[in-house]
């Protein structure tokens, strides 16, 4: 039986915790499925096409970080690598339908 993706932070938390300690939100989705919107501030950093190594060499491993998705599938895998590249404060929110 498939449950889906971890996540970590519902989209009333995720709102929370970003209006209260701030953060950088990524959306892990492809260019053409941020073209029908993005979370408001949001960086993109496609997952697929591989560019979080790059992308995330310069950012602070104590600021939060908070990534999205269409389902939460592919920013629960980006989570997991932030994690091991050691970023202290990763959260996965999920999808993008659900925090619109």
């Amino acid at each position: 039986m498939f449950f889906g993706p971890k996540v970590d932070l519902s989209p009333s938390d995720f709102r929370e915790a970003l209006q209260s300690h701030g953060g950088r939100v990524i959306d892990c989705r492809t260019a053409s499925e941020c073209s029908s919107g993005m979370y408001p501030g949001a960086e993109n950093v496609d997952w697929m096409a591989g560019r979080m190594n790059a992308e995330c060499q310069n950012w602070d491993r104590d600021e939060p970080i908070y990534c999205y998705c269409r389902s939460g599938a592919r920013s629960g895998a980006a989570v997991q690598f932030l994690r091991n590249q050691g970023f202290k404060k990763v959260f996965n929110v999920g999808g993008y339908g659900s925090l619109r």
